[in-house]
């Protein structure tokens, strides 16, 4: 006969896992409340409770797995939170990352409740153009990228969401530039990892995140070169998420081929650049 088994006993179990294989803690507070489909009160108001052999089974497994091979998370649960709703994720996009909440923040921020079209180029999982669609009720949002497999995501996302976005499979800006048309914002989260830093990332990232969305030529400056080489004449603001050492490097690709543009670099909230926002 199996002996049943608390919260708080199948938690202490996973942190010794984890823990000995190298790995954060709380992932098994995250993966346990994601199994017994309660809020985060609850959660830590039932640590006493037994719990169902089969979640233990499943949740064991999840650990395991993670802790073995480095799977994400939200690979295994499908889902990850930002700006507060849940996105559906898999292996074809790039899980969110809370750097880009505050690149949502800051276009939220700016453009008041005027509205505008805006692009966001390379959607991946849609979470930018959705987020703005759904903060921004007012704008057109439009959406591009090449992955055919993250752009069923980002519909998917679009519609558990109810947002309206129009999205566009192609190469960066090509979709759009093909029909002439000329948004007010361009916005994007690209690739920008040189790949001669991929040791330095985490098995997590680079096994698991679509290569397509982490790494880019020319040490991480290539998808910035190609966005800023194809935007169509026109007065109109772009606003780039970065690497934390490209700041300068962005600006100058900007001032290269606008030298009369205002760009300015915005820090996050750990002190690193993250943000370079121009008006050409």
């Amino acid at each position: 006969m199996k002996k049943t088994i608390n919260q708080y006993e199948v938690l202490q179990w996973a942190s010794l896992f984890l823990l000995k294989h190298n790995r954060e803690e709380n992932v098994g507070q995250l993966l346990l409340q994601h199994y017994l489909q309660v809020s985060r009160s609850t959660f830590f108001a039932n640590m006493r409770e037994n719990i169902a052999d089969e979640v233990v089974d499943k949740f064991k497994q999840s650990i395991i797995l993670h802790a073995e091979t480095g799977i994400p998370i939200q690979h295994i649960t499908g889902v990850e939170t930002f700006y507060g709703r849940d996105f559906q994720v898999n292996k074809d996009v790039l899980i969110p990352r809370p750097e880009t909440e505050e690149l949502i923040e800051h276009i939220v921020t700016t453009a008041g409740d005027k509205g505008q079209t805006i692009v966001d180029v390379g959607t991946g999982s849609g979470i930018i153009a959705i987020t703005l669609a759904l903060e921004l009720p007012n704008s057109n949002v439009y959406a591009t990228d090449i992955s055919p497999q993250a752009l069923k995501v980002a519909r998917q996302n679009a519609e558990n969401l109810k947002a309206n976005v129009t999205f566009l499979q192609g190469d960066f800006l090509q979709p759009l530039n093909d029909c002439s048309f000329t948004p007010d914002l361009i916005v994007s989260n690209p690739p920008y990892i040189a790949k001669a830093d991929e040791q330095t990332l985490s098995d997590t990232v680079k096994m698991f995140d679509p290569h397509l969305a982490l790494f880019a030529d020319d040490n991480g400056l290539a998808a910035y070169k190609n966005i800023i080489d194809s935007i169509q004449p026109g007065e109109k603001s772009i606003i780039f998420e970065i690497g934390h050492l490209q700041g300068q490097a962005v600006t100058q690709l900007l001032k290269d081929k606008y030298p009369k543009a205002e760009v300015l670099i915005i820090k996050d909230i750990n002190g690193h650049d993250r943000i370079v926002s121009a008006k050409i």
